[in-house]
């Protein structure tokens, strides 16, 4: 006997377990390969070592279980490989934070051996923790092949690739501008920059002429009119960072602008050195901002960086590692901290009489993503880089030919743009945790790239003639590097393993669109290099979860849905049910914690019309053939399962999540528990027991495909309800996690479905005119039927009873005549009449309406001059734009409804 209610908190770790053990998520079941099932895989994105489970991860990882529990159930060799990225810069941290609380020695007093050997210390007890919350989520992998980015496969496949990249002259040393974290001393990824809104200053100086050069300056009144012009002898130039001022090699103005032109060729002396720098012409000045006029650091802003390689401008680092001035600027500014030394020079500058004003203004300013605390340099150093451009070549030439494609197709173009302007991919990282650099640097600076310390020995003897001693680089390769390879590395590669050989190339990558460039872009190269064919033929790109209200959640915002809370509460279904019906694509989610209650609901309706079933005996009958039943009601509901199971597979090949989780809704909470369920009691309790048998082998085989067709969803309740339901009747072949997808022909009947659709949209017409015209719902009303065809009368003669218990009618009979005071509805070549005279007051409620309709057309009024507002649109958040939008549409439909009420009532009158 089913319990009362479905306990998901007892329920799923016991599943969950069941699954397990029974070997459900294995992949490559000797019963399938030999049967000749095709391979389906998937990789999933590895979360981070340190990770916890967050809400991208929630949706990210139901989508792909959606996918994978499908093709399982559809009979195919499926394998979802998992894994972990071991997150160089965040698990590092948190060792050295570990050390710091507990006043050990600091990493570079501990030296690098010791130092790893307590970070593996502490994945071992710490790291990890995600995958038992991706359990909890009911996430189907085959753990038996779990992966690590740092694990002897991965390393070794690692290794090979920067060998061979860098012997093809596709991986090298540069000195080019990266983005630097002070702190850790390390250069960081695009990905791991957060730019952070703060209020900020533009610093306007003058920089003095050289040689007595001077020009003429326009002057102009406060509206905007030029009155004439100042003879200047300098230049000024507007910044948000004084400090950077030391570095610079040239002053830049735009070639179109006139004021300027007379200084070509002129140079400045930069202030507070003895330096020289010239003006240059390039169209990176702006002449609509400030003065037109921009001082280029080339050491020290990616901007000027560009500038200065246009122009061979030097290029002077002026920080050391940790963002203190170095030994190239004047003596008094040596071993500033940044920030102090601003402050100094901003004091010395306004001295000289340089400072020509402060204005206040917000400014970006680069942060580093995970601590929000700690300010990125921009910073002049040589690291390790892949050139990019041309391994992207025939990443692109892929998704032209349509080799890989993206859904929404969009993304396609977001992908070229990325692609086409590639720049080189800056791979090393001053960090110990990670895969160490293969390089080994002779005394003279000379690099031998091999796959191991006596090979790079051997190579140095060669080109030296003698032994000469090597030092290792101290680096670690960029975490990006060993991810980009994950399709194949976790598959065995660079062995030609069984498993390389059945799964790759897999069949699609779930992923946010926000590392498209970082990781879909890096695996789509890699892959064309190294296996010479695309990692995945699909890329399925969904959309952020964000708050209710549209905003993306944040710690400081306060704003953050901890998804195992929810999971907690609600179970791991009614959040799975959620996210995938929401999942629009192209549409960012927007969660509220009552969607998920409301979803939680719908598990409960599930789990009620499961113990209707069980109470009316519906229980599964051997041998029973959907095809062959005879009443009209079963006939209609065998059609509506194949109908429903063609549209959710339809959905899901489409990647379609939100219309395959709405098909199944409408099926289960409104085709079968609000309308079968109701239409078979009579059945169930009457005297025909033929008919009473057939009603429950019917009941009971469509809860098993509900059953099915729900389970990639909402897989712990389906189960449940699978184990518990297979107590009675045959004996089930397995757990519905093996069972098979629904694939049904032949079943149904035209003429059956017209019937039911005609008797539940008599029944709805009445219910929603009773709702409108304020009708007691205790009140019994008459039904009249005129210019009705013989079949339609037939079809309410053997419905009548259903019909008039569902619709609350007192009688539903034909007529010739049209009774009076009574509300009409068409219903195909028949009009219904209901006579409501005696029963509310007509003129009445169609004085409600009719004001019900003048307050709704109110709002909309007033709701129309906002979003006809410039001003509004401008100065509102989206949410609030899109919620007035939203408002609108709600009211215009009341509208509309209420206006066909009061239509209705004035035939009556």
């Amino acid at each position: 006997m089913l319990d009362k209610t479905f306990a998901p908190q007892e329920v799923e770790k016991r599943l969950y377990a069941l699954w397990e053990e029974g070997g459900a998520f294995k992949a490559g079941p000797s019963d399938r390969v030999k049967g000749g099932a095709k391979p389906y895989s998937i990789v999933i994105p590895p979360p981070n070592v340190t990770g916890t489970l967050h809400m991208g991860h929630a949706l990210n990882n139901t989508l792909q279980d959606i996918l994978i529990r499908f093709e399982r159930m559809r009979g195919k060799d499926v394998l979802w490989q998992p894994g972990l990225d071991h997150a160089g810069i965040a698990t590092q941290m948190i060792v050295e934070r570990q050390l710091d609380a507990e006043g050990n020695m600091h990493r570079r007093d501990m030296g690098r051996d010791a130092f790893i050997e307590r970070v593996w210390k502490w994945k071992g007890e710490s790291g990890g923790a995600i995958i038992n919350q991706l359990r909890r989520l009911g996430a189907s992998c085959d753990w038996s092949r779990e992966r690590f980015t740092l694990d002897d496969g991965l390393s070794k496949a690692v290794l090979k690739v920067f060998v061979e990249l860098y012997r093809e002259g596709l991986i090298y040393r540069d000195k080019r501008l990266v983005n630097w974290h002070p702190e850790l001393q390390t250069a960081i990824s695009d990905l791991e920059v957060e730019n952070i809104e703060v209020k900020g200053h533009f610093w306007h100086f003058r920089y003095p002429l050289a040689d007595g050069v001077t020009y003429e300056w326009p002057v102009y009144d406060e509206d905007g009119n030029q009155t004439g012009t100042e003879t200047r002898d300098y230049i000024v130039v507007a910044t948000t960072r004084p400090e950077t001022m030391l570095g610079d090699t040239a002053v830049a103005v735009n070639p179109e602008d006139e004021r300027y032109a007379p200084l070509k060729g002129a140079k400045v002396k930069l202030p507070l050195t003895d330096r020289l720098i010239p003006i240059v012409f390039d169209e990176h000045a702006d002449p609509e901002q400030g003065s037109g006029a921009v001082k280029i650091t080339p050491a020290h802003d990616f901007n000027d960086f560009e500038v200065g390689k246009r122009h061979d401008l030097e290029q002077i680092n002026i920080f050391d590692e940790t963002a203190h001035l170095n030994d190239l600027v004047p003596e008094a500014y040596r071993g500033l901290e940044r920030f102090k030394a601003r402050k100094k020079i901003v004091e010395d500058l306004e001295a000289l009489g340089l400072l020509e004003k402060i204005e206040d203004k917000p400014v970006m300013v680069p942060h580093d993503e995970k601590s929000k605390m700690v300010v990125i340099e921009p910073f002049l150093t040589d690291q390790w880089y892949v050139d990019a451009k041309t391994l992207a070549k025939p990443a692109i030439e892929a998704v032209e030919r349509g080799e890989t494609s993206f859904v929404p197709k969009n993304w396609e173009k977001t992908y070229f743009e990325w692609m086409r302007n590639i720049q080189p991919w800056c791979i090393s990282r001053q960090l110990w945790w990670g895969h160490r650099i293969p390089a080994w640097y002779a005394e003279d600076g000379e690099i031998f790239v091999a796959y191991s310390e006596e090979e790079a020995h051997e190579q140095a003897e060669k080109h030296y003639g003698k032994k000469v001693e090597l030092k290792r680089d101290e680096d670690v390769l960029d975490t990006w590097f060993s991810s980009a390879l994950w399709p194949f590395s976790t598959l065995g590669w660079p062995d030609k393993t069984p498993e390389l050989e059945r799964y790759y190339m897999t069949d699609v990558l779930v992923t946010g669109f926000d590392i498209i460039f970082f990781w879909v872009a890096r695996m789509m190269m890699m892959g064309m290099h190294f296996m010479k064919e695309v990692p995945f033929h699909t890329v399925y790109i969904h959309a952020l979860v964000r708050d209710e209200k549209g905003q993306k959640m944040s710690k400081t915002k306060g704003n953050v849905i901890d998804p195992l809370q929810l999971i907690d509460e609600y179970g791991a279904d009614a959040l799975r049910f959620t996210l995938s019906a929401m999942a629009a694509p192209g549409r960012d989610i927007k969660l509220a914690t009552n969607r998920v209650e409301g979803y939680r609901n719908f598990g409960t309706k599930l789990w009620n019309a499961s113990r209707f079933c069980e109470m009316n005996e519906c229980v599964r009958v051997e041998g029973f053939d959907p095809a062959n039943v005879q009443h009209t009601v079963n006939k209609w509901i065998v059609g509506e399962v194949a109908r429903t199971a063609s549209k959710i597979t339809e959905e899901i090949e489409a990647y379609r999540f939100n219309d395959a989780s709405g098909a199944a809704y409408r099926f289960v909470w409104n085709v079968f528990c609000d309308w079968y369920l109701e239409f078979i009691k009579p059945l169930l309790m009457g005297e025909d027991e033929a008919a009473k048998a057939e009603a429950r082998a019917t009941a009971a085989w469509t809860l098993d495909q509900i059953l099915k067709l729900l389970h990639p969803f909402m897989p712990f309740i389906t189960e449940e309800l699978w184990q518990r339901t297979g107590e009675q009747g045959p004996k089930r072949d397995g757990m519905l996690a093996l069972a098979e997808w629904p694939l049904l022909t032949g079943v149904g009947s035209p003429e059956a479905d017209d019937e039911m659709e005609w008797v539940i949209r008599l029944i709805s017409d009445v219910r929603s005119v009773r709702a409108e015209m304020n009708v007691p719902a205790g009140a019994k009303i008459e039904l009249a039927i005129k210019d009705a065809s013989g079949e339609t009368l037939k079809r309410l003669e053997r419905h009548k009873n259903l019909i008039m218990r569902l619709a609350r009618l007192e009688k539903a009979e034909p007529t010739d005549s049209v009774p009076q005071g009574a509300v009409q509805m068409v219903l195909n070549e028949a009009t219904i009449f209901l006579p409501l005279a005696d029963v509310i007051d007509l003129g009445a409620e169609m004085e409600r309406l009719k004001k019900a309709i003048a307050k709704l057309e109110g709002e909309v009024k007033k709701i129309d001059a906002k979003l006809g507002n410039e001003k509004f649109l401008a100065g509102a958040p989206e949410h609030v734009v899109e919620e007035q939008r939203e408002r609108k549409a709600d009211a215009e439909s009341t509208i509309s409804r209420l206006s066909d009420a009061v239509k209705r009532l004035e035939s009556a009158a």
